[in-house]
C-alpha cells in the first residue's frame, strides 16, 4: 500500500472552507486514480503539535538520546515521542496534500509548528560541517500544497503574496523532496458566489496535478 498524508490547517470545517474543499476533492482523485493509496489525516488544529523546548534536543535539529529522554519528566519525553512519530509518519508517507488559507501573507501558525517538528537532523536533514543535506531524496515523496487566498494574485506578484507557498517548497527542497505541486485556489473573495466561482475553477486544475504524480498503478 501507497500511503497519502493529507494535512488540513484550518479550523473551519471542511463545508465552509475552500482549502479544505479544494484538498478532500483533490484526495479523492488521487484515491480514485490510485485505488492503492491508504488516506491517513493530519488535522493539525485537531492534534497536539509540541513545542519544541531546548531540552527535547541534544544539539542542533537533533533529538536527544534514548539516555537523556528517559532523565526528562514522563509529560516531556510524551513530547518528544509526539515529536518524532509526526516526523516518522511524514516521512512514510509517498504523497503529501497540505490544505491551508493564505494568512498574513503566509498560513496559520500550526503549519510552521509542524514543519519544525518534521525538520530532524538524522531523520530529514543532515550536516556535513556547516552545509545542511537533505535525506529524503531516496524516496519519490509529491508534496501538493492547496491553499486559499481571498484576491487574485497576478503571477508578476506571486513571490511577495506567496510568501508561504514559497517557504513549504524551499522547506521540501532543504529536505530533499523534488516534487512539489501546488494547487491555488484564488479569488475566494467576500461573497459565497465568488467563493464557489473560485473552487470550481481550482478543481478543474485537479486531474492535471494527479497527472504529474505519475505513479504505477498496482
Amino acid at each position: 500500500m501507497k500511503k497519502l498524508l493529507y494535512i488540513t490547517v484550518n479550523s473551519k470545517p471542511e463545508t465552509l472552507s475552500a482549502s479544505r474543499t479544494v484538498g478532500r476533492a483533490l484526495v479523492n482523485e488521487i484515491t480514485s486514480t490510485y485505488p492503492e493509496f491508504e488516506v491517513e489525516e493530519l488535522d493539525l488544529y485537531k492534534v497536539h503539535i509540541p513545542r519544541l523546548e531546548y531540552q527535547y534536543f541534544a544539539s542542533r535539529n537533533c533529538m536527544v538520546e534514548k539516555e537523556a529522554l528517559e532523565k526528562l519528566p514522563p509529560k516531556e519525553q510524551e513530547e518528544v515521542h509526539k515529536i518524532v512519530k509526526l516526523c516518522d509518519q511524514f516521512k512514510e508517507a509517498d504523497v503529501v496534500v497540505i490544505a491551508t488559507p493564505m494568512w498574513s501573507l503566509s498560513f496559520p501558525a500550526p503549519l510552521k509548528e509542524y514543519m519544525d517538528c518534521i525538520i530532524q537532523v538524522g531523520k530529514t536533514i543532515s550536516f556535513e560541517g556547516m552545509m545542511p543535506k537533505g535525506l529524503l531524496d531516496d524516496k519519490p515523496i509529491t508534496v501538493v500544497y492547496v491553499q486559499s487566498s481571498g484576491a487574485n494574485i497576478m503571477w508578476m506578484m506571486n513571490p511577495l503574496f506567496n510568501k508561504g507557498l514559497h517557504y513549504i517548497e524551499d522547506m521540501m527542497k532543504f529536505m530533499g523532496i523534488k516534487k512539489f505541486e501546488e494547487l491555488l485556489v484564488d479569488g475566494t473573495g467576500e461573497t459565497p458566489e465568488e467563493k464557489e466561482k473560485a473552487i470550481e475553477k481550482a478543481k478543474k486544475k485537479i486531474k492535471a496535478v494527479v497527472k504529474h504524480l505519475e505513479f504505477e498503478k498496482e
